[in-house]
C-alpha cells in the first residue's frame, strides 16, 4: 500500500492547509518540510516542478509525487476511497464513531444490509483521543485509535460495508425511504438513515484565528503535536480534553502553557493531579484570549490575553496553539430536514427517532448528548433495535 513520505509546503500556503487537514482527519502520518526554511528542499521542489515552487508537493513511498492535489486525488492515491457494493440498503449510517459503528454491528446481526459512510478516519473522534480510561472492559485503559480499530474490525466481521473518505452531498426523502448522493457521485437508496455525525471543535472567532488555523493553530495534539518537538506550545481550555492533550504534548514540547478563562480549571481532579505532576506544564487561570498576532507569511507572532485577575494585557509567544474550548454538534447535513434544539443538536424521541420517520440520530450530534463513548455505544444499540422494529412495520 502506498504511503506518504514527505510533504513540502509553507505555513502560508492555503492548499497546504487543505491537504494537511485532510490527512489529519484520516490519521495519516508524514514528514512535513517547510521549504521557506530548507533551501535544499525548495530546490528539490523546483526540480520536480520544472523550475516552479509549486506547493504542496507530496512525495509517496512508490517514488511518485502529487502536486497541489485535490482531496479526491489524495484519497484515490492512498486507496482510501471504496465504491459501494450495492445501490440499495436497509440502513445507511452517516458517521463511524462509537454510536454509528455500534448501530451497524447490531443492525447487521439482525440480518439487515448496512452501509456506513465516513468522510474522515473510521472510528470518529476515538482516533484523536490519546487514552480512554473509563470504557468498561479495559481496566488499564486503551488508546483511542486502538479502540476505534476494534470497533471497526467487529463491524466488518458482521459484514458491514464502510465507505471511507466519502462525504454526503445530499439527503432527500422519497416515497419509499431516502436517497443519498455521495461525493463520489453515487446515489444510494435506503429505507432508514442513522445520523451519527458526532461533534466538531468550537472556534473562538477572534482576530487572527481563521488565518492561522491549520498552520499554527490546531485542534488535535495527536495529529499535530509531533511537529512541535522541543518547542513551546499553548493550550487554550481547561476541561478534560484540554488537559489530556496537554499531557500528550508534554512528550514532545519543551514547554506547555494551559490557559483557562475561568478562575479554576474545569477538568476532573484526577487529570488535574496528573497535570500538576508534569514539570513541563504550566497552567494560567482567568486568562481570556483576545487576539492571535500574525507576522509575515502568516507566522504566529504572539497570543494576546487579558489577565482578568490582575486587570492587564499579557502577550504569550508560543510556537503553536492547540484550541480545546468545547464541542458543537455536527448537524449541517440535516439542519433543514429534522428538528434541532437551540444549540443545533438533533431532537429525538426515546427510540432515537427524529421528527422525520425513518431518520434516527445517536451520539454527540443528538440533543442532550453526554459526549462519552459509553453513552454513544448505548444510543447506538437503542437505535439499531428501534430501526429493526421500524423496518418490520413498513
Amino acid at each position: 500500500m502506498v504511503e506518504i513520505t514527505r510533504i513540502f509546503g509553507t505555513p502560508w500556503c492555503s492548499d497546504c492547509k487543505v491537504s494537511k487537514t485532510f490527512l489529519a482527519e484520516h490519521r495519516i502520518s508524514y514528514e512535513y518540510i517547510d521549504i521557506d526554511e530548507d533551501e535544499a528542499s525548495a530546490l528539490l521542489v523546483e526540480k520536480i516542478n520544472d523550475g516552479k515552487r509549486k506547493i504542496p508537493t507530496i512525495e509517496f513511498s512508490d517514488g511518485s509525487y502529487l502536486v497541489e492535489p485535490s482531496n479526491a486525488e489524495l484519497a484515490n492515491k492512498l486507496g482510501l476511497v471504496i465504491k459501494p457494493l450495492k445501490t440499495s440498503y436497509d440502513v445507511l449510517i452517516v458517521g463511524s464513531g462509537p454510536a454509528g459503528l455500534t448501530c451497524a454491528i447490531y443492525a447487521a446481526r439482525e440480518g439487515l444490509d448496512v452501509v456506513v459512510i465516513e468522510k474522515g478516519a473510521v472510528g470518529g473522534r476515538m482516533n484523536f483521543t490519546e487514552r480512554i480510561e473509563n470504557y468498561p472492559g479495559f481496566p488499564e485503559g486503551i488508546d483511542g485509535i486502538d479502540l476505534a480499530k476494534k470497533f471497526t474490525a467487529q463491524a466488518e466481521r458482521f459484514g458491514v460495508e464502510i465507505l471511507k473518505a466519502t462525504k454526503i452531498f445530499a439527503l432527500k426523502e422519497v416515497e419509499k425511504g431516502f436517497v443519498v448522493t455521495t461525493s463520489q457521485m453515487d446515489d444510494l437508496d435506503t429505507k432508514t438513515v442513522l445520523i451519527a455525525t458526532g461533534s466538531e471543535y468550537r472556534t473562538l472567532n477572534i482576530e487572527g484565528e481563521a488565518d492561522l488555523l491549520g498552520y499554527r493553530i490546531h485542534y488535535c495534539a495527536v495529529c499535530d503535536g509531533p511537529f512541535y518537538k522541543n518547542k513551546k506550545v499553548l493550550v487554550i481550555g481547561g476541561g478534560n480534553s484540554a488537559l489530556e492533550e496537554s499531557l500528550f504534548l508534554a512528550r514532545f514540547a519543551s514547554e506547555v502553557i494551559v490557559t483557562e478563562i475561568l478562575d479554576e480549571l474545569t477538568a476532573s481532579k484526577v487529570i488535574q493531579k496528573q497535570v500538576a505532576a508534569e514539570p513541563k506544564i504550566k497552567t494560567l487561570t482567568s486568562y481570556e484570549i483576545k487576539e492571535f498576532m500574525i507576522g509575515e507569511k502568516r507566522s504566529l507572532e504572539g497570543a494576546r490575553f487579558f489577565d482578568r485577575r490582575n486587570k492587564k494585557d499579557v502577550i504569550l509567544k508560543p510556537d503553536g496553539v492547540f484550541m480545546l474550548v468545547g464541542l458543537k454538534p455536527n448537524t449541517k447535513l440535516v439542519e433543514k430536514l429534522v428538528d434541532l434544539d437551540d444549540k443545533g443538536a438533533i431532537r429525538t424521541d426515546e427510540k432515537m427517532m427524529t421528527s422525520v420517520p425513518g431518520v434516527f440520530a445517536a451520539g454527540d450530534c443528538r440533543c442532550k448528548s453526554t459526549q462519552q463513548v459509553g453513552s454513544a455505544v448505548g444510543e447506538g444499540v437503542i437505535a439499531a433495535l428501534r430501526i429493526s422494529d421500524y423496518l418490520k412495520n413498513l
